[in-house]
């Protein structure tokens, strides 16, 4: 392959405590947490808006975060986030929960919807509150490495290229972008042709005049509209990976023309109807992720691990639940950089139930209350205190391990059926109103 030699002098721009690469959910509630330590702390994001795939991405949907049975199990900054979304916008949250865990058991599920853009302000705000530094339209572009440990980054924004010394970095990109170019071994995954945009009608208009709720306005229409686990995906579409420039371009340019044919054939006259928000990023789910100290595995179900960090529940299937290790955020030999959200390692279905916003924001949270304390330690951070940890994040209201008692009679029997309810798929995304 041909290439270019290039020697450039980059200013220095100044040393935090810990940066944060990626301004999603998980990325602000690592920033925050480490903030809260006592840790100075500057957060990179790349676009023009927080919130990552929950914002940006225009995935406006806490998924469920419960037992199906009425047990909530994530919480910790979870509830935070919550109040953040909906605080300025609309709240779509089942009537069983509007009140707090039900006092009976309820196979409802507690999930909530809100307005994007609504969220978006108020990370804004929150991080100003929290006397996070921020810095918007800025690329980490490049980990400057020496013998596994990270010194700092390399950014890039329209003031030109400088560095950032960092004490801990954390790479919440979403992709493992910095774990990957500091030479942490990754692995890649497979994505779906999926695509959704906002769009608003008047038969929607009139609901929304009717019901006095502006959610029932919008909907969704797609490009692709392959479901979370593949159905629909068109047979001559290869996977995407989603980890090289080629990938993106080939999904965009595919995505919005095949949803302006359907726009254009929808029968609806022109002046009736309006797409109002393109997604500001692709909405892929797995691209790239950590191999960390211990993989999740999807028949890690029901297992207790002693590093545990918190709990998680499956978003699409009641009753399943995994404690997360701490191995999963981190990799012995890199001394100071984490991760969290969707790169921490996880494989197969495992993967999909770390990757959603519940979860980001609780292994964010582990995130940034390790990288404050390894600091403290002066400990590489895959060799912090774990059960010190644990005992923060428990200060946090954070669940560490799950009790028996939230698992059903027979529920573990049904581990196997795992693999079968994957291969049966979830919704389909395409027209589905913000207010269901």
């Amino acid at each position: 392959m041909q290439t270019l030699e290039w020697k450039q002098s980059i200013p220095y721009a100044g040393k935090y405590d810990v940066i944060v690469a990626g301004a999603g959910v998980a990325g602000i509630t690592a920033a925050v947490a480490a903030r809260r330590l006592g840790k100075s702390v500057l957060i990179l994001e790349k676009s023009m808006e927080l919130g990552g795939l929950a914002t940006l991405g225009q995935i406006n949907y806490h998924v469920p975060m419960c037992n199906g049975r009425g047990k909530r199990i994530i919480k910790g900054m979870m509830d935070e986030l919550i109040a953040l979304s909906v605080k300025y916008g609309y709240d779509v949250t089942p009537p069983a929960w509007q009140d707090g865990e039900p006092k009976e058991e309820t196979p409802v599920r507690y999930s909530v919807r809100y307005s994007a853009c609504m969220f978006a302000l108020a990370l804004n705000e929150y991080l100003k509150n929290e006397k996070v530094d921020l810095s918007f339209d800025t690329i980490a572009s490049e980990p400057v490495m020496e013998n596994g440990h990270c010194k700092g980054l390399i950014v890039e924004n329209k003031s030109g290229r400088s560095f950032y010394e960092a004490g801990i970095v954390v790479d919440t990109t979403g992709d493992a972008d910095i774990l990957y170019r500091a030479g942490m071994p990754t692995a890649d995954g497979k994505n779906y042709h999926t695509y959704f945009a906002y769009t608003m009608d008047i038969e929607h208009c009139q609901k929304a005049v009717e019901s006095g709720r502006i959610e029932h306005a919008i909907f969704n229409s797609a490009g692709g509209h392959a479901n979370l686990f593949g159905r629909n995906h068109p047979a001559d579409v290869p996977f995407y990976t989603g980890t090289t420039g080629e990938d993106v371009n080939r999904y965009l340019i595919n995505n919005q023309l095949e949803m302006l044919e359907k726009l254009k054939n929808d029968g609806k006259d022109k002046g009736s109807r309006q797409v109002i928000s393109l997604p500001g990023m692709c909405q892929f789910r797995a691209t790239r992720r950590l191999v960390g100290d211990y993989t999740l595995q999807q028949n890690d179900v029901y297992k207790h691990f002693e590093d545990s960090i918190s709990v998680v529940n499956d978003f699409e299937h009641r009753d399943f639940l995994w404690e997360v290790p701490y191995r999963t955020l981190v990799r012995t030999g890199f001394d100071n950089l984490i991760t969290a959200g969707r790169s921490a390692a996880g494989d197969d279905y495992a993967w999909d139930v770390l990757r959603v916003i519940p979860a980001a924001i609780v292994t964010g949270q582990a995130a940034g209350v390790a990288a404050a304390q390894a600091l403290d330690e002066k400990k590489p951070i895959y060799a912090i205190d774990v059960s010190k940890l644990q005992k923060t994040l428990e200060e946090q209201d954070v669940y560490i391990h799950y009790d028996e008692s939230w698992i059903a009679p027979d529920a573990r029997q049904d581990v196997m059926s795992i693999r079968k309810l994957q291969e049966l798929g979830g919704p389909v995304y395409e027209g589905r109103s913000h207010d269901e």
